[in-house]
């Protein structure tokens, strides 16, 4: 295994730690959106669920929405479906993601991160009807 920067250990003479794959997902959600260039998590038809949701009072948008994990005993892969804005280079975005994801995961889970997989899923062009999903009014 590669020496890491903030290496913690999981697994101690004095008793074993596990994180929930949720709290991967939140913390790998959370890290992804604070990029600039990110508009939304989520393929299209869990933006529509997201959507929706969002219209119930007192239901909020999941932050791990798009975001899927493996996480193991030392290590975690992890998948975003992202949508980016439109102007951004994907190449520069992608690179910024992967490097905030990793972070936030290895910096509060102490898990390795082996894989941030990106899939640019579409492009936000301003208020152009995509993210309506209602036919009539």
């Amino acid at each position: 295994m590669p020496d890491r920067k903030h290496s913690t250990e999981l697994t101690t003479e004095r008793g074993r730690t596990s994180i929930a794959d949720a709290v991967v997902r939140k913390i790998a959600g959370v890290a992804a959106r604070e990029v600039a260039g990110v508009h939304k998590l989520g393929t299209g038809g869990a933006r529509a669920v997201g959507s929706v949701r969002a219209r119930i009072p007192g239901a909020s948008a999941s932050v791990a929405q798009g975001v899927a994990v493996e996480v193991g005993q030392r290590q975690a892969a992890i998948d975003l479906d992202v949508v980016c804005d439109y102007g951004v280079s994907i190449v520069d975005l992608s690179q910024s993601i992967r490097r905030n994801v990793v972070s936030s995961v290895e910096g509060m889970t102490g898990l390795e991160v082996t894989e941030v997989n990106v899939a640019i899923d579409d492009v936000f062009i301003g208020d152009d009807g995509q993210e309506d999903t209602r036919r009539v009014e």
